[in-house]
């Protein structure tokens, strides 16, 4: 199937729809959430909503998965996952002290609470949230974030660019773009440049996407374990 569709400017080539599209459903149906869980209510408990998203956007990726050059290289060595691993730690550690004041958009909500009404923890609720998390995101927002932005910054033809030839410019500004889509946008731009360092230091997509899902899984134990809904 020759997906393509028409812009202002030209075609869009199949490689950057492949990249964006999960992205930009995940984003819609994180902002249509609060609306459909309304008009929903009678029918699904809106907390599993987030559940529905992560399947829809992990189909998606599967749909286009042969479309993704980038995965398909060897996997991390064992010194590499070391790295990634030692990476993502880090970035938790960073993402746990700047959570407050000045280094939040906004105020910090409620988060998302998989406990019951009685206050018992609610195990499916909260082992979907946490494989959402942990497994769909990860390869999502580092397939969007780190494959195509960052590379589309150096050249339209990101598809071409070497990440090792990504200057401080293009990690820059898209570790920039990737904190502001959080609430927590200094963490944010941080976790942004150690991903994007990752990335260009291997040239293998796979190291950025294990440091993603390494801090997206500690910071939902450490959710689970504390009870600080407003991570989530």
């Amino acid at each position: 199937m020759n997906l393509r569709v028409f812009s202002p400017n030209g075609v869009l080539p199949p490689p950057l729809l492949a990249r964006a599209i999960p992205f930009v459903i995940f984003i819609g149906l994180l902002a249509a959430e609060p609306w459909l869980g309304r008009q929903l209510a009678d029918v699904i408990d809106a907390r599993w909503l987030y559940g529905v998203r992560s399947i829809i956007v992990a189909g998606l990726l599967w749909f286009f998965w042969s479309r993704f050059e980038e995965l398909a290289v060897r996997r991390p060595d064992r010194r590499q996952c070391f790295l990634g691993v030692a990476v993502g730690l880090v970035v938790l550690a960073i993402w746990l002290t700047l959570d407050t004041g000045f280094f939040v958009l906004g105020q910090s909500g409620s988060g998302f609470d998989p406990r019951t009404g009685e206050g018992l923890l609610d195990w499916p609720l909260a082992l979907m949230r946490l494989a959402g998390s942990a497994l769909v995101v990860p390869v999502m927002e580092e397939l969007f974030w780190r494959s195509l932005i960052m590379r589309w910054l150096v050249n339209a033809d990101f598809a071409a660019v070497d990440p090792a030839r990504v200057g401080i410019s293009a990690l820059l500004f898209s570790s920039l773009a990737f904190g502001f889509e959080h609430s927590q946008w200094a963490a944010g731009i941080i976790a942004g440049l150690a991903y994007g360092w990752l990335y260009q230091r291997s040239r293998n997509l796979w190291l950025p996407i294990l440091a993603h899902a390494v801090t997206n899984a500690g910071l939902g134990v450490w959710v689970l374990v504390t009870g600080a809904w407003y991570f989530w």
